[in-house]
């Protein structure tokens, strides 16, 4: 089998998964979350640490631990923004301690933030079905259009020192396409305010796009192609999910202003 092949099939597989338990919402979609974030600190570690942990070492694997328990048990948002709050405090001592560095309490704050923020925008309820929906179709548009622009078009580097395939082509090519599947989905989910659907996509275009230069550093940071092989041929976990969760946090951010830390959604699809 092609590594093309394997990537249309583990590809279709996963996205199937994904959307059917999207659909299902709360528990199911909360320990999808638990299992992203899970992933995430896992590569994250494999990533940055020079040796495997043992013993003490073993700390961040613990708190991470708790936390997935936390959010798999759907604990209130504040309640589960403390506990992160408290582990990345004693991460950051404890690397301190031992002059390890902070990467692991980086890690940490990183993983948890991204299955949270997922977590808790979709919830139980139909608005965060449309909120999760209308954070799909921004990011996954934004990604495969950037990726097909900057091919065909070419031009400048967006940030050759940390990804040289980028280019401002495709950046600018994938906004303008997350824009529009953006404005399509709240259209289509009957939203009022079209231009509001349209700022909300253009932010959340350009934070995945941030959000996917940053994994491209911590990668080359560390000497890394790939965050790991868990995906057949895809690679890892946060290489595919690197834009999604950034922007997923940026999406929770929004709509918790606008409603409350654990109905977010309420403030972007309840009316």
């Amino acid at each position: 089998m092609s590594n093309l092949q394997l990537r249309i099939i583990s590809g279709v597989i996963l996205a199937a998964i994904v959307l059917a338990l999207t659909w299902l919402g709360s528990v199911p979609f909360r320990f999808l979350s638990a299992l992203i974030a899970g992933a995430v600190f896992y590569e994250w570690t494999r990533m940055t640490r020079q040796t495997p942990a043992r013993g003490l070492e073993l700390l961040p694997e613990a708190l991470m631990a708790v936390l997935l328990v936390a959010l798999a048990l759907g604990v209130p948002a504040l309640t589960f923004l403390a506990l992160t709050l408290a582990g990345v405090v004693i991460l950051i001592a404890f690397g301190a301690a031992r002059g390890t560095g902070q990467w692991d309490a980086a890690g940490l704050a990183y993983a948890s933030l991204s299955g949270f923020a997922l977590a808790y925008i979709r919830g139980a309820d139909h608005a965060g079905f449309l909120a999760i929906l209308f954070l799909f179709a921004v990011v996954w548009t934004t990604d495969t259009l950037a990726y097909f622009v900057g091919r065909a078009v070419g031009g400048p580097k967006l940030a050759p020192a940390i990804s040289p395939g980028k280019t401002w082509s495709g950046a600018i090519g994938g906004t303008v396409a997350g824009v529009v599947a953006g404005v399509l989905v709240a259209t289509l989910a009957g939203t009022g305010n079209q231009g509001l659907a349209g700022l909300a996509a253009l932010l959340l275009s350009i934070v995945s796009q941030i959000g996917d230069l940053f994994e491209s550093w911590v990668k080359r940071r560390h000497g890394a192609k790939d965050s790991s092989q868990l995906i057949p041929g895809h690679g890892g976990v946060m290489d595919r999910v690197d834009g999604l969760v950034v922007a997923a946090l940026a999406l929770y951010v929004i709509g918790s202003l606008a409603a409350s830390p654990d109905s977010p959604a309420q403030g972007l699809f309840g009316g």
